[in-house]
């Protein structure tokens, strides 16, 4: 067994090369997360749309809830090439209740009563529900992948799409939410941070990092075929750590609403400047200056304190996609005379500068 957050890296690049990056996220992170958006769920049709729904613990958590969380309909589709489908020990108990894992279905639920009159709705309500009504599960025509007709018939039918999205595909995926205008709370890398699609989307505001596990990571479910993971479950399964992974929304995210509080004062020989770009080098997200009016380089976590209101990000080292989008030359890698280069850096500026 492989422990720590040392291999997580190399993990999601060989995930990344096989394309078998499709983890199953664990009730507890899906919880943790999700209770900040209640208010958004009422009345709205949610669509799981990489997610068995037998297994997935997103669909344990929207048909658990349905009528908590006062939803219109819940769609969950599988997919028939996913390399965890069927792996999993069922969310239900019940024999034959699960059509043939080879082909993919949709699942679609307008209403979970209280099918066992306990007073209260849960998950074996929503077994009896599947069992009892067959018209809620039907097959689709095609293998369930979220860019085909079907798939996206069934986009076009949400309000607000929630899954753990294969990362190998998350520009792409991204991209149809975009294209749709979609909303989403959806699982990817914090390295996409760095992709130009999705830094775009962080610069101008239209994407945001969610409530949890930013820069902590998660444990996921993996294919038991996997070399690499953390620790075997009590259930027998293989658990992996992914320390870069992070949840990604375009609803409100009240925290990027808060204004960092800023403590220090710029002094020149306390910010070095970069050699090459007119900037200034700040190390921590704590170190920024608050009188300082020109171009700052932070960490690439910054991005989960980002209040577009007190700052403007201006660029992203080292691939300045804002400069480089204006056909200008992209300059080289940030450097600081005599310092070793800085690793990716956000370059922002204050909104807010206090003398």
């Amino acid at each position: 067994m492989e422990g720590g957050s040392g291999n997580s890296n190399n993990l999601l690049r060989k995930a990344s090369k096989a394309k078998k990056d499709e983890f199953y996220t664990q009730l507890t992170d899906i919880e943790k997360e999700l209770k900040h958006y209640k208010s958004f769920f009422s009345g709205k049709v949610i669509y799981c749309n990489c997610d068995d729904p037998y297994e997935s613990n997103f669909f344990k958590y929207f048909a658990s809830n349905f009528k908590a969380l006062g939803l219109k309909k819940l769609i969950t589709t599988s997919y028939v090439s996913s390399p965890i489908a069927g792996g999993q020990l069922s969310l239900f108990d019940l024999e034959g209740l699960k059509p043939n894992a080879k082909k993919p279905f949709k699942i679609e639920i307008t209403e979970v009563p209280d099918l066992d009159y306990d007073g209260a709705i849960g998950l074996v309500d929503v077994e009896m529900l599947l069992k009892i009504n067959k018209n809620i599960v039907s097959p689709l025509s095609g293998d369930g992948d979220f860019r085909s007709k079907e798939c996206i018939d069934l986009l076009k039918e949400a309000d607000i799409v929630v899954t753990n999205p294969p990362f190998s595909l998350f520009r792409e995926y991204v991209s149809q939410l975009e294209t749709y205008k979609k909303k989403y709370i959806i699982i990817g890398n914090t390295n996409a941070i760095t992709y130009r699609e999705i830094f775009k989307l962080i610069r101008d505001d239209k994407i945001r990092t969610g409530y949890t596990n930013f820069n902590i990571g998660m444990f996921f479910e993996v294919p038991a075929d996997w070399e690499k993971f953390h620790h075997i479950n009590q259930s027998g399964k293989k658990i992996a750590r992914v320390s870069t992974s992070c949840w990604f929304s375009n609803l409100e995210v009240s925290k990027h609403r808060e204004f960092i509080t800023l403590y220090k004062k710029y002094k020149k020989d306390e910010y070095p400047r970069y050699s090459n770009f007119d900037a200034i080098e700040v190390a921590r997200v704590s170190d920024i200056p608050m009188d300082y009016e020109g171009i700052m380089g932070v960490p690439i976590t910054f991005v989960d304190k980002y209040n577009p209101e007190q700052f403007e990000i201006v660029d992203i080292n080292p691939h300045f996609f804002t400069i480089t989008e204006q056909g200008l030359e992209k300059p080289t890698q940030l450097k600081i005379e005599g310092q070793k280069d800085p690793y990716a850096r956000i370059l922002i500026r204050n909104r807010k500068v206090e003398k």
